[in-house]
């Protein structure tokens, strides 16, 4: 019998005592280490999202609905306010119809009077109560000019239940705006011209 070599009698995967593994550098292109490093949950986002910039509010503006519908502008008193204007108020108890006219010639810019549309109100008065018709028109038409939100409620309810406050209302929105009904087209065109061509006053250096 031959003399045994020293490997026959050490157990597989052994190597006197030292590991398997070399101390020697892994060669290039061996596999990658087990287990792969921790990956971070939730996984980052690639591209990652730019912050938005919020978008600037400018005065004057009007609110936007979330859907980007446009609902307008507050009116600058609300439909009870009356009391702020007790000559106007006492006027559209007793004459509806003229502070109506009134509103309707500014609106309509002189195309039409005070008195034709005074008349037209007082026509359709008897007609079962069919003067809110051209009332919520002509609220529209103001609406539309200034950007207003229609509220409390629908300008045709407002002008059916609540003809005279409604009529308050429009009428102080457009002194509100440097518009006095009472005054008629022409008397505002004259105003407007007197107040553009006044001269400054002289100013003299005291000695």
């Amino acid at each position: 019998m031959g003399r045994p070599r020293p490997n026959d009698t050490e157990p597989v995967g052994q190597d006197s005592g030292h590991d398997m593994q070399s101390d020697s550098p892994p060669e290039v292109g061996s596999p990658a280490s087990y287990p792969p490093p921790a990956v971070p949950y939730p996984p980052p986002e690639y591209p990652p999202p730019e912050p938005k910039a919020p978008s600037p509010e400018y005065p004057g503006t009007s609110p936007v609905q979330p859907n980007g519908q446009n609902i307008g502008r507050p009116w600058t008193t609300t439909l009870f306010d009356c009391g702020m204007n007790e000559t106007n108020t006492t006027m559209t108890a007793f004459f509806p119809c003229i502070t109506f006219g009134q509103i309707a010639e500014m609106l309509d810019e002189g195309q039409t009077s005070c008195p034709l549309d005074s008349f037209m109100f007082i026509l359709m008065a008897p007609a079962l109560c069919t003067c809110w018709i051209l009332g919520s028109n002509y609220r529209l038409k103001l609406r539309n000019k200034y950007n207003l939100v229609q509220a409390p409620a629908e300008d045709w309810i407002v002008h059916l239940f609540c003809p005279f406050c409604a009529l308050c209302q429009e009428f102080r929105e457009l002194q509100n705006r440097g518009i006095d009904p009472s005054l008629g087209w022409m008397g505002y065109l004259a105003k407007q011209q007197e107040t553009r061509t006044v001269p400054p006053q002289s100013q003299f250096m005291k000695a």
